[in-house]
Order: structure tokens, then C-alpha cells, then sequence
């Protein structure tokens, strides 16, 4: 049975993939002009020819323009047929009766026209956050611990407690619990962005303790490298920090990767992570801050100075504060001052305001938006005004910054935000006292995220089933019923296939390192090498130029363990008694090479063939460090030095191998060594060195966190990170459907996974059937599932049959949701 057949006949028995492929694919491009960006492009326009008629309080003819749903609404737009749109007639007509806007006022230009015919071509693209509609709700300043109303039924958890009442309040009904199994999937997913493993699964499903699901939470939680490289993407996205893409290439951007993993790590409390980012005590942070530096000439809203203003309050105090970088905000209440008094605390000129990218005359000074908290002082230096700014944003006092970190986790918990969208703080939340207590239970709790974490996934109302009742997204309209099935990320999607298969990378992209290792034994590494090159009359050396470098060591005993660190400035091949054993070309990437296999008792040589790289002279060296012990318990340490010899005539290799050693040899030198070659060695390379000379013990498989990004996690949502992104989009796309269907590298894992599991014991097909459902969506199958399954799969499974089946399983939306 092939895959179409498999799809075809199993898909449609529970959810219609296969329908939604097909539907996907019929809405494939509206237009093909550039993308509309609704707030400069369309906002302006209706705000001056329409919102004066129809936004507001106002709704003459019974037409609102408030929001993208009040406007479908009015069915003045045909999304189908764009130009057959009412709105359209009525903006081109030439009847004094029926024209819009009427007779005395002035017509729309053909631009604006031209604009409006693209904006309804393209879908009618509307900012979630933006409305017309007047909002006079101010949301509080500081903190508030909100009276708990009194305990349900005996529910006495706080979050349960506010939610029952609600409910009662709203004369709902309260969701019921849901089953062990899917707890487990959705904590997992939720806390690590795993599946739980089918031995952990069925260890927790036998369980009869009633107490097991707060015990299952606090494991996960304390899975340090599961749920740092889970929430790695979360930070990743709110922080636009990532591995390749825009500003990387050309320096004009730096990543705050090491520094984030390590926080995350540790647990690192969200205060403090937001003070290193605002005020960066060392160069590991400071990335943020920093934005991007886009090449040419840009708009006064791309300066460095007003990205900071626009990521600090998105990031901290959950207010876009783009339009205010243009104009004053039509949509909520800050200003293009607010936005310039912001970007000044990080300015190191003069700064003066643009409105609409045109210089006012103004000039700006360094002011928080918050004054009630205290202000900076405009005549400090800019670290001092950054260290301000830093003390106020995570002030005890303001409630703002612990509403905004607990708002998007509850999003990330229960689907979706107690204020919604989450950049719009300013909006009112459908229940103002969770949002509260969960703030000032966030601060009580000295900023801990997984405090916050456990706090909502210890409450009934986190294990209850979700909400089957489809709602507008409107925060006016909105009633809590539940907490809502959400997409995988692309991330979880593909960690998700790569456990299922064991198809996962065996190296990452991030720069960061995963370690086991305690602190005292990573110190315990000397890192005292120098580093080296062939001696020259001329420094820096040539671009292109080659060295060969040889050490000659010779060992009393044979190796049990340990291993060698070594980087070169820019590329290296590493021989060992003539066997090639490492190569390098990105002195950034420093190598590990164990050593117990490749050195022996006696006389052993070292030989690395260095190139130097760039268009111009510059700085090279190698750096070799190692630490190994032999079998009789002694401890050596081999350095790069002044010991080393080096030779301007090149070995030559040949399969791997090394001839025509060179006969003459000289003394290598001692080059001084560039400021990032030695943070570099300092850091990450001693950390390198230690694993591979310690041992490490098993450390888990690599994520898709850790991974640049790739067209398959594009189309599934993953953003380049050039903009923050706080949530991410929740439809399934043309290309997405495509990539499901076609991209090469998700077909290899699901060969890869065929391949594994006729390597292992055989099992009754039935079996087999019952482990996949049970791994892939904690359940057993239905009869009719297994029956079908196992006629696909057939009694003697081949690599195309379960190759099929591990794609169909991993096709339905019960896999792609959280649920």
C-alpha cells in the first residue's frame, strides 16, 4: 500500500489531512505584489478618509471598521473576488449619492486606491493588536495580590480558585480533567518540547500515587538540558536572537546565544537576565541591545537607537512600539517622544526626532515611560543611563515588567494570553485577577520562571480538557472555557519526528556548550598554550599562506583517556603518527579529538598543516591544548609552544595519510595573541577541553533549537528572527503543506526510522502498531486504527511500509497539536 493509499484510506477515518492539504494548496498566493505593512500602508489611509464615519463609537450605515472581523462583517469585502469588493464601489464611484467618503469630503487618490485593491488581494492583512475602537481602560502600574475568592468543590489551588469562580460567575460549566497519558504528552511537550518516552509513559501510567503529576512536573523542571533547549526557542524568538540570517554575514549583528543557554541553564531569574540584557555587564549579552546594523542607508525607525527603544518595551513591557517610532500611536497611547525619550538612554549623539522619517527639530532626551517609578537622568553616561534604566524596568514595583513574562507563559501553557495579542498590555485581560496573581506570585517568588511554570501546571485548570467551542480572537468577546489545543512549533515538530525515528543531527549549530560537567572540574583545565606559527620577517602573515607545525612527544605508558582541544586561525588538518585524525576551517568552532586512540607508548608525532585565510595579510596561530591519562594513572598535559618546530615546505597527503615529510625544521614562534582568540580559548575552548578530557557522561540527543533554521522550520513557522515574535502563526500554509508532503530531509528521517526498527528484535505487527500510537500520541490505537496499520504495515514490514506509516501517523493533527 503506498503512502497516497495509506493517506487516502486512514487519514479521513480521524481528521481530514489529506482535505487540508488540498485546501492549503487551492488558496496558494492572493497577489503578487510586496508584502502590505498594515499600520504604515493601510492604517493611515483608513484613519483619514473613513474612521471619522465608521471607527470608534461611530458605525453610520451600521458599518464598522474597528477590527479585520468587523470589517469582513459588513460584507463590503469580497475576499474571494477583491475587485467585485462594495468597498471598492463605493471608493471609485462617481455618484454623489453613493460615493465614499461622501461629496465634501476629499476623494481618495488612485495610490490610495491602488493600496486598498492590494491590501483586500493580499487577504486584508490586519495587525492583530491594532483597533480603531476607542479603549479608555488604563491597565495598572504596580503590582496587586488580588483577594482569592473562596475554594470549589475543594479546589484550592490559586489559579483554580480565580477560575472557578469565573466560571460560576459566567454560569459555565467546568472543563473536565483530562486522562493520565494525555497529561503526560502535553506536560512534556509543554515543559521540555519532548514526547514522553514509552518506557517513561508506561512507568507513569502504572503509577498510583496521587501525587505523580506534580512529581512528573518537578522532573521535567529539573531536566536542566531538556527544558533549557526547550525554552531556548521561546527566549530565541523574544530576544530575535538566532545562529545565521540577517546582520550575521556582515557583522552587523551579534548573537547572545552562550549567554542565554547558560541562563536558561541555570535558572538564571528572569530579573536578572533582564538587567544583563538592558545594562550587559560583559560583551556575552550585549547583542541585544545592539539590534541590528543594516547595511546603506535606512529609515530613522531602523537606527540602532530606536530598535532599542522598539525591543526593550515589546520584549519587557509588551507594547509595539513601532508606530510611536513614526508617528504618535493611533492605537494605543504612546508617543513619538515616548519612543525617542526611550532610545535616547541608549544613544550616544545627539538625537533628534523623525516624524515619518522627517526630522522635526527637535531633540530627544533620555526618559523612561514610567516616571511614577522614577526617571533617568539624561546628563549620566550612557552605561550609568543604561543601569537605570535597567533598575526601573525590573523595579519590585513594576508590575508591568512581571504582567508581560506571565502573560506569555500562560500563553504558552493554556493557548492563549490573558491579555491578547501579547505585544498589547495596554488591552484589558479577561480576568484581571489571575493576571495579578500570577505577576505578584512571579515577584514573591524572586522572578522564577519555573516557579511560574509549576504554578500553572500544578492547577486543574492546566490538566483540563480543551476548550471544543471556536471563539473570535477579539479581547472584547473572548470567554475563558478552557485552555486551547495549540500547533507544535516547528522546533517540537521536528524534535518530535527525530525521537520517534533516531534520525537526529549529531552536531548543532548554536555556540553554545552542553556539559556535565561541574565547575571545579572544568577550572581544574589548564589552558596555558601559546599560540603559534611558522617564524616570518613579515607579520601579520601572507592571506593564503600554509605552515606545517610538528611536537614530537614520547609517552611512558599507553593512553586510557583524555583527549586534545585545538583551533587555528583560519584552517588546520591534524595528523597523528601521519594519520589524518581532525580538520578545522572556522577558528571560532575550536575541535576535540580524542587522543586514546590514536597515541601509544613510545615516540608519537603531532603534524598540523595550517592555512591562513582573508584577502590581506592579517593574524594567524594555532592553538593546541591537551590532557590525557595513561594507563598507569599519570596525568600529561601537552601545550602549543615555542617547543613545536615549523616548516615552510608542506607534507603531502594522500587517502588520508601523510608522504614526503619535510627534512628541515626550525623553531616555531610565538605570535601575540588577538583579544578574541583568547576569550575564545578561555571560555569555550577550556569547556571543550574538559569534556573531552573528563568524560562527559551521555549527554542528550541535539534539538532544533540548537540548529540554524531550515526551509522545512520556516514553512512550520519559525521566524528569521530579524523582527521580536511573540507569537507565532497558528494556520497551516501552502508551503507548509508542500514540505509536509515533499521535503527530502523529513522523508530520510522516516527511512531513517523504518530502517531502525527492522534493525531491532521483530515483533508481532499488532505490537508494533500499538508502540508507534503509544510513542507518537500516548494512546493506544482504535480497532480500526490497528486493523488498517497492520494491513499496511503487513506481516513481513519492509523499509517503504513503515517508512508510510511513520509519515502517516506523524501527518495527523492529533500528532501536530498539543492537546
Amino acid at each position: 500500500m503506498n503512502r497516497l493509499t495509506f493517506c487516502r484510506r486512514f487519514i479521513p477515518q480521524r481528521f481530514p489531512v489529506c482535505v487540508l492539504l488540498a485546501l492549503a494548496l487551492a488558496s496558494a498566493g492572493q497577489a503578487d505584489d510586496a508584502k502590505i505593512d498594515f499600520p504604515h500602508d493601510v492604517a493611515p489611509i483608513l484613519k483619514r478618509h473613513c474612521v471619522t464615519c465608521h471607527g470608534g463609537r461611530e458605525r453610520e450605515g451600521d458599518f464598522s471598521i474597528n477590527t479585520r472581523g468587523d470589517l469582513i462583517e459588513s460584507q463590503i469585502i469580497d475576499l474571494d473576488s477583491p475587485d467585485a469588493s462594495h468597498l471598492i464601489e463605493l471608493i471609485t464611484s462617481d455618484d454623489p449619492d453613493a460615493q465614499m467618503p461622501p461629496s465634501d469630503r476629499a476623494r481618495l487618490s488612485a495610490s490610495e486606491v491602488a493600496m486598498l485593491r492590494r491590501w483586500i488581494a493580499q487577504g486584508l492583512p490586519w495587525d492583530a493588536e491594532l483597533t480603531f475602537a476607542i479603549n479608555s481602560y488604563e491597565p495598572p502600574l504596580k503590582p496587586r495580590m488580588p483577594q482569592l475568592p473562596a475554594a470549589i468543590d475543594g479546589r484550592d489551588h490559586p489559579i483554580d480558585r480565580i477560575l472557578d469562580a469565573y466560571l460560576a460567575d459566567n454560569d459555565l460549566p467546568r472543563p473536565a480533567t483530562i486522562d493520565d497519558a494525555t497529561f503526560a504528552r502535553r506536560i512534556h511537550l509543554d515543559l521540555t518540547g519532548l514526547l514522553p518516552t514509552l518506557p517513561r509513559l508506561q512507568e507513569f501510567l502504572a503509577d498510583q500515587d496521587p501525587d505523580k503529576r506534580e512529581r512528573l512536573i518537578d522532573e521535567l523542571l529539573a531536566d536542566r538540558f531538556a527544558y533549557a533547549e526547550h525554552w531556548l526557542t521561546f527566549f530565541n524568538d523574544l530576544l530575535r536572537n538566532d545562529y545565521s540570517g540577517t546582520g550575521f554575514i556582515t557583522g552587523g549583528r551579534k548573537q547572545v546565544s552562550g549567554w542565554l543557554y547558560d541562563a536558561l541553564l541555570a535558572n538564571k531569574p528572569f530579573d536578572q537576565m533582564a538587567r544583563e540584557l538592558i545594562a550587559p555587564p560583559t560583551a556575552e549579552s550585549r547583542g541585544y541591545i545592539d539590534g541590528i546594523k543594516w547595511r546603506g542607508e535606512v529609515s530613522a525607525g531602523q537606527t540602532l537607537e530606536i530598535q532599542f527603544a522598539q525591543s526593550l518595551s515589546q520584549s519587557f513591557l509588551g507594547i509595539n512600539m513601532k508606530c510611536a517610532s513614526c508617528h504618535d500611536s493611533f492605537i494605543d497611547r504612546w508617543t513619538l517622544r515616548d519612543a525617542y525619550g526611550l532610545a535616547a538612554i541608549y544613544a550616544s549623539r545627539p538625537l533628534e526626532l523623525h516624524r515619518c522619517d522627517k526630522p522635526t527639530g527637535q531633540m530627544a532626551e533620555a526618559a523612561w515611560m514610567f516616571p511614577e517609578l522614577g526617571q533617568i537622568d539624561p546628563a549620566a553616561p550612557r552605561d550609568e543611563r543604561l543601569k537605570q534604566l535597567a533598575d526601573l524596568m525590573t523595579d519590585t514595583e513594576n508590575g508591568r515588567f512581571a504582567r508581560t513574562i506571565v502573560n506569555r507563559l500562560w500563553y504558552r501553557m493554556m493557548g492563549r494570553g490573558i491579555v491578547h495579542p501579547l505585544d498589547a498590555m495596554q488591552n484589558e485581560p479577561w480576568n484581571i485577577d489571575l493576571l495579578d496573581y500570577l505577576a505578584s506570585d512571579f515577584i514573591v517568588n524572586g522572578f522564577d520562571l519555573k516557579a511560574t511554570l509549576k504554578r500553572i501546571a500544578t492547577s486543574k485548570a492546566y490538566q483540563s480538557q480543551t476548550e471544543t467551542v471556536a471563539q473570535p480572537e477579539s479581547s472584547e468577546t473572548y470567554v475563558y472555557r478552557g485552555p486551547r489545543a495549540r500547533r507544535m512549533t516547528a522546533e517540537q515538530f521536528l524534535d518530535a519526528i527525530w525521537q520517534l525515528t533516531g534520525s537526529g543531527p549529531e552536531t548543532f549549530d548554536a555556540p553554545v556548550v552542553r556539559s556535565n560537567l561541574e565547575k571545579d572540574a572544568i577550572e581544574s583545565i589548564a589552558m596555558d598554550g601559546d599560540w603559534i606559527w611558522g617564524a616570518s620577517e613579515v607579520q601579520p602573515p601572507a592571506a593564503g599562506a600554509e605552515v606545517a607545525l610538528r611536537k614530537t612527544i614520547n609517552l611512558p605508558a599507553g593512553v586510557a583517556a583524555g583527549g586534545a582541544m585545538l583551533t587555528c586561525d583560519n584552517e588546520f588538518r591534524l595528523f597523528i603518527n601521519g594519520r589524518r585524525v581532525a580538520a578545522g576551517d572556522n577558528w571560532t568552532r575550536p575541535q576535540t579529538v580524542p587522543l586514546a586512540k590514536y597515541l601509544q607508548k613510545g615516540e608519537n608525532a603531532l603534524l598540523v598543516i595550517a592555512k591562513n585565510a582573508g584577502s590581506s595579510p592579517n593574524p594567524a596561530g594555532l592553538y593546541f591544548q591537551a590532557q590525557i591519562t595513561l594507563d598507569d594513572g599519570a596525568v600529561k598535559r601537552l601545550k602549543s609552544d615555542d617547543s613545536w618546530q615549523f616548516s615552510n615546505a608542506l607534507p603531502k597527503e594522500a587517502k588520508g595519510q601523510l608522504t614526503d615529510l619535510p627534512t628541515q625544521w626550525q623553531p616555531a614562534e610565538v605570535v601575540p595573541a588577538v583579544a578574541s582568540w583568547t576569550s575564545l580559548i578561555q571560555s569555550e575552548g577550556r569547556m571543550l577541553l574538559a569534556r573531552v578530557a573528563l568524560g562527559d557522561g551521555d549527554l542528550p540527543p541535539v534539538r532544533a533549537s540548537l540548529m540554524k533554521n531550515t526551509a522545512l522550520m520556516k514553512s512550520l513557522g519559525r521566524p528569521m528572527r530579524e523582527q521580536i515574535v511573540s507569537m507565532r502563526p497558528d494556520r497551516l500554509t501552502t508551503l507548509e503543506a508542500i514540505d509536509l508532503a515533499n521535503d527530502a530531509a523529513l522523508a530520510e528521517s522516516f527511512a531513517a526510522g523504518a530502517r531502525r526498527i527492522l534493525q531491532q528484535p521483530p515483533q508481532p505487527t499488532d505490537a508494533l502498531v500499538r508502540s508507534l500510537f503509544l510513542a507518537a500520541l500516548s494512546r493506544q490505537p482504535t480497532e480500526g486504527e490497528a486493523s488498517l496499520f497492520a494491513e499496511a504495515i503487513g506481516k513481513q514490514p519492509s523499509e517503504a511500509s513503515l517508512q508510510d506509516a511513520l509519515w502517516a501517523i506523524c501527518m495527523l493533527p492529533e500528532f501536530l497539536l498539543v492537546r
